[in-house]
Formats: structure tokens, sequence, C-alpha cells
């Protein structure tokens, strides 16, 4: 067995460091008492906490981006099983083309995407609705779970498929006994990911969002316009230890291993 040797070992503890360092950064300053953002501060408090309770805008954003991203990480999946089933397990003409057109997004800039969304959007009559806000989101983060799903589905062993339908099993028997259980790590990874990447979604959002539908990391974008107090530090406070909650049950519960990267033998 291979170990990381001394400069290895510093490397990866730098590279933590780095990492960490401006979430650290963050979490300090949400706790000044003071009206402004600055380091260092030496007396601590709840203050700025207490204030997001205080703001309407944070939480009523904060819940939409909560229902809208497991809505479209939903519709994203659902869309994403049978896309992935169809370009795994069949070769047919122009399937490349189609994977890249599906995958597209990744490569095409947010910003160019939130104009595109926005004239759309205004020429069908739908702008600002919860509609156009959801559809933007699906088509964005779909090729996250694409992505996985499909890799799961492609390491899987399609004879297990064919010996269940020798036997007499059925279409959905070997789908729903079979192929859903090879593939629930990518569905459930695929999840995860495509929730994180909607939650997080500001540049394009930002042309799509309405007064009435921002969501949080818009609603953020706004205020740090208009204000420069420790509000929103203390709002990214919460919503770093929310994550590392969420990852902790979520590895207790299911593991993180076995829910990105499959089943170890």
């Amino acid at each position: 067995m291979n170990r990381n040797g001394p400069l290895a070992l510093l490397f990866h503890a730098l590279f933590v460091v780095f990492m960490a360092a401006p979430l650290a950064v963050v979490v300090w300053m949400s706790f000044t008492p003071d009206n402004l953002l600055k380091l260092p501060t030496t007396t601590l408090s709840l203050r700025w906490f207490y204030a997001i309770l205080d703001n309407q805008q944070f939480i009523n954003a904060f819940g939409l981006s909560i229902f809208l991203g497991v809505i479209a990480a939903t519709l994203a999946i659902l869309l994403a099983v049978p896309a992935a089933l169809a370009l795994s397990r069949y070769r047919f003409s122009g399937r490349d083309g189609l994977v890249a057109f599906f995958l597209s997004p990744l490569i095409i800039p947010h910003v160019v995407l939130g104009v595109a969304f926005l004239r759309f959007f205004t020429q069908a009559g739908i702008t600002g609705s919860f509609a156009a806000l959801l559809g933007s989101h699906v088509l964005v983060i779909f090729p996250y779970g694409l992505r996985l799903v499909l890799a799961s589905l492609t390491a899987s062993d399609p004879a297990l498929e064919r010996a269940a339908v020798s036997l007499g099993a059925s279409n959905w028997t070997v789908f729903k006994r079979v192929v859903l259980p090879m593939m629930i790590p990518g569905v459930a990874g695929g999840w995860v990911i495509s929730f994180i990447q909607s939650f997080d979604e500001v540049t394009m959002t930002v042309f799509v969002a309405t007064p009435s539908s921002m969501t949080l990391p818009v609603r953020m974008y706004h205020y740090i316009e208009e204000s420069i107090d420790p509000l929103v530090a203390s709002v990214s406070t919460v919503v770093i230890f929310g994550t590392f909650l969420l990852m902790f049950l979520v590895d207790r519960i299911y593991g993180l291993d076995r829910m990105l990267v499959g089943p170890t033998k």
C-alpha cells in the first residue's frame, strides 16, 4: 500500500486551507457586532443572525430557493433517466450529437443563457412566472443529472438485463428489479448535484427572476449592491453550516460514498 510522503501531505494541507480560508473569513465576519464588514473583530455577537429573522425578504427567498431546487432537481432526474437509458443501451445514428446537445448547457455561458431565456419568455408572455423560472433551472441543471445517471448505467453490465429477460421477466420487472438498483447511485448523486446547482445559480437567474420571485442568491446579490452591512455574511454562514449538516446527515443515513460512487465490494 502506497502512502503519501511529507511533501504530498503538506500540499494537501495547503490546498485544504486555501479552499477553506474564504469560508472561515465569511463565518468570522458574520459574528461581528459592527455595522460594516471589517476584520479583525475582537467581539463576537449574534446580532446579524437575529437580523435575518427580521428580514422577511431573505426568509421568502430562502423558501423559494429550497422549493425551486427540489422541484427542478426532481424534474431534471425524471428527464435524465429515460435519456440516459436510451443513450447507454442503444447505438443509433446521431447519438453522439444528441449527447453533445443534452450537455451543451455546461459549456454555454450562463449570461448568454440568461439573455436568451429573458428574450424567449418575454415573447412567450410568461416573464416573471414560476414556470419560466422552473423551466430555465431544469434546462441548466439537466446535464449534471444526466452525466451521473449515464455514468452509472455505462458502468453496469447489460448482461444482467438480458439474463432477467431470458428468465421471463417483463420490461417493467427488469427495470424495477435490475436496472433501477444499478442506477440508484447515479440518480441519488445526480439529484443532489442538480439541487445544489439550482440553489446556487445566480448568473442566469438574475435575468429571469422578478422582485416577487427572487431566489436567495439573487436576493443576496441585490442586497450587496445596496448595503455593506454583515447581514449577507450571516446568511452565508447559515447556508454553509446548513450544507455541512445536510451532508453529515446524508453520510450517516445513506453514505456519501455509496450515493456518489456506488456500493463497494
